[in-house]
């Protein structure tokens, strides 16, 4: 009987069964948390790798969130980097430009000196921008936006005919238009031509932009450079004190402040806001040099002498960023 038993149920066919049975309590007990195994975590660097190959394939679609996430996680800098690069790329085949700047932002964020980085942020918001500006050439042709950015074009191309038409034509759809007689002004005195009238022209222009627009602190500023220039001191100085009041961080205005009370012999008043433009623009070289000036004036020699010594340092290592303004002999004393 025995043997029979041990013919019909064999002992190596109910340790199978037996394995079997454990291996379902097993598993239940896991489903109920009452047995843990070790989680496989996965790996940033793997995740990036992968979303990367997406990349290079032109698997943009797919690519494009798979490195969103990756970008969130990973450590190590080249492959970041990799990642953020790639991440431009695909977001802008795909027209995804949210994305494309979130890429560019972290990229400049994490390598603000990189010049690879920085060229691909200069070609991405060009690209940017021609394609906004092609989308509202699509949409609103005869918009005064349109009719502007179209003389901003001709204008950087140095067709000034073309680009005034254009000005004017904006201006006669939409006389009150802000910004626009400011557009005009500055292109009449930027012609390399300019003619005998394109100050006084100019002039009128910045005048009717501030009629439509008291707050431009550009128009201002124009307005005190061209009296400067005539040497209309108390004009100037009225201009470039409500460019500085309409712009607190507006350095040339308070330079052309300074620099016009310095040539009105107003030596005390000149120092303050010539004080603020060398914070303001700290390379600037003639913001110290009238600086400098003011303070002798004044008879502030000690603090003068640290400033012309600036200067000095400044102009001989060529880092002088812009002309040089003097309203002063170059002898201070």
């Amino acid at each position: 009987m025995g043997q029979m038993f041990a013919n019909i149920c064999p002992f190596s066919m109910f340790r199978q069964r037996y394995s079997v049975l454990v291996l379902a309590f097993v598993a239940l007990a896991e489903a109920f948390g009452q047995t843990t195994r070790p989680v496989p975590v996965s790996d940033p660097a793997l995740n990036a790798q992968r979303a990367i190959k997406l990349a290079q394939n032109g698997r943009c679609e797919e690519a494009v969130p798979a490195l969103k996430r990756a970008s969130q996680r990973i450590v190590d800098k080249t492959v970041k980097r990799t990642a953020g690069f790639a991440g431009v790329r695909c977001a802008m085949l795909t027209n995804q430009t949210d994305a494309a700047v979130d890429f560019l932002r972290g990229l400049n964020h994490e390598f603000p000196s990189d010049p690879e980085v920085l060229a691909l942020s200069v070609h991405t918001f060009s690209d940017l921008s021609t394609r906004a500006a092609q989308q509202l050439a699509m949409t609103a042709p005869n918009s005064a936006e349109a009719h502007k950015l179209n003389a901003e074009a001709l204008e950087a191309q140095g067709k000034w005919e073309e680009a005034e038409k254009e000005y004017k034509s904006v201006l006669q759809k939409n006389p009150q238009l802000p910004g626009i007689h400011f557009l005009l002004g500055r292109l009449l005195l930027s012609k390399p031509d300019p003619g005998p009238t394109a100050a006084e022209d100019a002039k009128k222009e910045f005048q009717q932009e501030l009629e439509i627009d008291p707050s431009n602190a550009g128009a201002e500023y124009v307005l005190g450079e061209l009296a400067r220039e005539d040497s209309q001191w108390p004009e100037a100085i009225k201009h470039f004190s409500r460019a500085t009041e309409l712009d607190a961080g507006f350095g040339d205005a308070f330079l052309g402040l300074g620099t016009a009370l310095l040539s009105a012999k107003q030596f005390s008043e000149a120092i303050p806001p010539l004080q603020t433009a060398v914070k303001l623009e700290p390379r600037n070289p003639g913001a110290h040099y009238n600086l400098a000036t003011a303070l002798t004036r004044a008879g502030r020699k000690e603090e003068a002498d640290k400033e012309f010594e600036i200067h000095r340092r400044m102009t001989q290592k060529g880092d002088a960023g812009q002309e040089q303004q003097t309203a002063e002999p170059q002898n201070p004393n």
